[in-house]
C-alpha cells in the first residue's frame, strides 16, 4: 500500500484489439447522436481513416474506459478543449455532447468561469461564443 492506494492500480481498460472500434463508435454514438455515422459517411474516401482513428482511439481505448462516467469526461473533455484554444468546432461539438450527457450551460459557463485565470480572456470569450451559439440566451 503507498499512502492508502493498493498498487499496481487495476487496469481500467475495457476493449480489446478487436472491439476497439465497434465499443468507440457505440460510445461516441451514444454522445453525439446518429450525427457520428453522417461524419463517417460523409469524409472523403482519402479521410475516412481519421473518423476511424477518432472512433477506435479516442473513444475506444480512451473514452470506455472506467474511472470516470460519461457526464465528468465529457466535461473534462470540454475543458481541455477551451483550454488550447483554436478548437471553436470541436468545443461545439462537445458542448451539445455535454447536454447530452447531462452537464447543462450553467455548469458549462461556471467551467469556463473557473478557467479564465488560466487560459486568458480571449480563449474564455471564444469558448462563451461557442455556448452561446450552441444553447443560445432565453
Amino acid at each position: 500500500l503507498a499512502r492508502g492506494v493498493r498498487l499496481p492500480l487495476e487496469g481500467q481498460s475495457v476493449v480489446s484489439s478487436e472491439t476497439r472500434f465497434d465499443k468507440g463508435l457505440g460510445l461516441q454514438k451514444s454522445i453525439f447522436g446518429e450525427r457520428i455515422d453522417q461524419m463517417h459517411k460523409s469524409a472523403p474516401e482519402n479521410q475516412k481513416h481519421i473518423q476511424r482513428y477518432l472512433s477506435a482511439n479516442c473513444f475506444g481505448d480512451y473514452q470506455t474506459r472506467n474511472g470516470l462516467d460519461v457526464k465528468m469526461r465529457e466535461l473534462l473533455t470540454f475543458s481541455i478543449l477551451v483550454s488550447l484554444g483554436g478548437c471553436e468546432s470541436q468545443v461545439k461539438g462537445h458542448i451539445q455532447g455535454n447536454v447530452n450527457a447531462g452537464n447543462d450551460k450553467d455548469t458549462l459557463l461556471a467551467v469556463v468561469t473557473h478557467l479564465l485565470p488560466y487560459i486568458g480572456y480571449p480563449r474564455t470569450l471564444n469558448a462563451i461564443a461557442c455556448l452561446n451559439e450552441v444553447i443560445p440566451e432565453k
